[in-house]
């Protein structure tokens, strides 16, 4: 009998807003967010539906995310991202905050002074 694949996928932790919580949601997609540098786009949400056993937690989140697209999350907020399953592909974002340059204070100020 051939092992099935298993799918890839992100395990996203982070700090509930709301709340105070630790929570970890799975994605299937994580990717740079419209609202700007300091945001991470969260989309295809992935919950465990074929085990027999129900955790109540990941039932919470189905309900809360059942009609969410797309979830942006403060970089600030989030813990840690984790890839998970056999064929990693990477975070790719379009616009890729490592490449930020920070002045200093002296380089900040205006010419002429």
């Amino acid at each position: 009998m051939a092992k099935k694949k298993e799918e890839t996928f992100f395990l996203i932790t982070y700090r509930d807003a709301k709340d105070g919580k630790v929570l970890t949601l799975k994605s299937k997609t994580v990717t740079d967010s419209t609202l700007g540098l300091s945001f991470v786009a969260i989309s295809d949400f992935v919950f465990d539906t074929q085990s027999l056993v129900i955790n109540p937690e990941e039932e919470d989140q189905k309900r809360h995310f059942e009609g969410v697209k797309t979830l942006h999350l403060s970089i600030y907020a989030i813990s840690s991202i984790e890839e998970v399953g056999e064929e990693h592909k990477g975070l790719k974002f379009k616009k890729d905050k490592s490449n930020l340059v920070v002045l200093s204070a002296e380089h900040q100020q205006p010419k002429g002074k």
